[in-house]
């Protein structure tokens, strides 16, 4: 643990004294608005073993994300207020591809130093948003609030316009992706491919049999809740987990407490300003899903396109259901007869989720307006931290993909660098109002409320690589049925990254 301090030290030298003399060229790799990194710069290829090595790319990240969660009624165990705070980075080594074959590796580290801003070693279970800094699990075990994990580890084999990999690696869908938002991603291992044969068409699979969330060191099962032992901490317990799926459920049932995920999706773009993504993904036993979304762009002038868009995903229920039960909570596992907490069948993960948008964009203006609702049946299982409802109407950090629930978002973006007003800075603004179904609250669903979430970024040309972003989450939301507000807050959160 000393030496990848170390390591973090004098990366962090190293990039300062470069910084200076950066050339006012293209980075090596930039950060997407979703924190997602593109490449620009890539290995060129290698004519021998050496070279393989010798012109291999290192990819550098200094990062700190602070977070401050304030609930309006810290009344109970689980609301309490709470802060997170983490300083790392990562850095990525590629190496040139030789006859087609090359190799990536990823390590990343995070650290909660000051135990003045961080919680209490025992409030550790009532961190929200900042969990992500830090291991709940090593830090209860061991007191350790450092990770220093391989997040990043595979072989690539690159042959005329298909690419496989096999490994440790980040997956881009609608149902996995990185989420790199804090300190370390979301990754996963198994074996991908991605072929571009078709013209305008691009086809990619991929079978995955192990999964680390970002507030993990050790990768863990795709889909099962809690470990032997009971410790929830300690194999999938990423927020939109599936409870009801858990290692005791699994062992009583007489099924396998191991389990694989399948994706594959296509998509097209023949006809012009149309683009067709389908997706296929399968925890095989247990639950699959289809996924269908068109996006269909109007050029209204040459600065103006309105693009309506639609998606609509289909759940199945392969057994997942007799185990978990219906609702993502768990509430329903163990039901026999009675009462079923406002689900109509408690024992199926049968169910669907329909999106529509309407976005709007005219030079540095981004308006969109969208609408989702979840069929009255289950919850829609999907904790590999790709959102069902991403893209439509999720706000930060809300969870709107329970059976029943209806939600209304709008969205403004604005670049004031492309409009020439604040070079590299851009603001977003999202409203969302979230109906969700009051009879469900038995089983843990959550009050209606609307949501505000802003969000605030700065890259600064006279540092090429820093960028700054502040994120505010504002809900309101109803008293449960029960009484109480248990649903309202504040939250802010604070972002430095720093790429060379």
């Amino acid at each position: 643990m000393k030496l990848v301090k170390m390591s973090i030290v004098a990366i962090a030298a190293i990039a300062l004294s470069t910084s200076a003399n950066a050339e006012d060229t293209k980075p090596k790799r930039e950060l997407k608005n979703n924190m997602m990194e593109v490449y620009n710069t890539l290995p060129q290829n290698a004519e021998n073993l050496t070279e393989a090595f010798s012109k291999g790319v290192f990819y550098g990240r200094l990062r700190m994300n602070s977070f401050k969660w304030d609930w309006k009624a810290e009344d109970t165990a689980s609301n309490q207020d709470n802060n997170g705070f983490g300083l790392g980075g990562s850095m990525i080594y590629k190496t040139a591809p030789l006859s087609g074959v090359s190799a990536t590796a990823g390590l990343y580290y995070a650290d909660s130093p000051f135990a003045g801003i961080r919680e209490d070693n025992a409030d550790v279970g009532t961190v929200k948003a900042g969990k992500d800094t830090f291991s709940r699990y090593d830090v209860k075990t061991s007191g350790n609030w450092s990770m220093a994990v391989l997040g990043q580890a595979y072989l690539q084999y690159d042959v005329s316009k298909t690419s496989f990999k096999a490994g440790r690696q980040i997956f881009e869908s609608f149902l996995t992706k990185s989420n790199d938002t804090k300190m370390i991603p979301n990754t996963f291992e198994g074996y991908s491919v991605e072929i571009k044969e078709i013209p305008k068409t691009k086809v990619r699979a991929a079978y995955f049999y192990a999964q680390k969330l970002r507030d993990h060191t050790t990768f863990h099962d795709v889909i099962t809740f809690k470990d032997a032992a009971g410790d929830s901490w300690n194999n999938n317990d990423d927020s939109a987990v599936h409870k009801g799926l858990s290692f005791a459920n699994f062992t009583a049932a007489g099924k396998d407490t191991e389990h694989a995920l399948i994706v594959a999706d296509v998509q097209n773009k023949s006809v012009e300003n149309l683009q067709i993504d389908v997706t296929y993904g399968s925890v095989p036993d247990v639950v699959s899903s289809i996924t269908g979304e068109a996006n269909y762009q109007i050029n209204v002038s040459e600065s103006m396109s309105v693009t309506p868009g639609i998606r609509y995903m289909k759940q199945m229920d392969n057994g997942g259901g007799d185990i978990g039960g219906a609702t993502l909570k768990g509430t329903l596992a163990s039901w026999t007869t009675g009462d079923t907490l406002g689900y109509k069948d408690a024992k199926t993960l049968d169910s669907s989720l329909a999106m529509a948008r309407l976005v709007l964009k005219q030079g540095p203006l981004k308006v969109q307006v969208a609408y989702s609702a979840v069929a009255d049946e289950a919850d829609i299982v999907a904790p590999w931290r790709g959102f069902p409802t991403g893209g439509y109407t999720r706000a930060m950090a809300q969870y709107n993909w329970y059976a029943n629930t209806k939600t209304t978002a709008a969205e403004v973006h604005y670049d004031f660098g492309k409009a020439k007003l604040v070079s590299g800075f851009s603001a977003m603004a999202r409203y969302a109002m979230q109906d969700f179904d009051e009879d469900k609250q038995a089983a843990g669903v959550q009050a209606d409320s609307n949501i505000l979430h802003m969000d605030f970024r700065k890259q600064f040309a006279s540092v090429p690589g820093l960028d700054a972003k502040i994120r505010i989450g504002l809900v309101s939301a109803n008293e449960r049925e029960a009484g109480g507000d248990k649903d309202s807050y504040n939250e802010y959160r604070f972002e430095l990254n720093y790429l060379f």
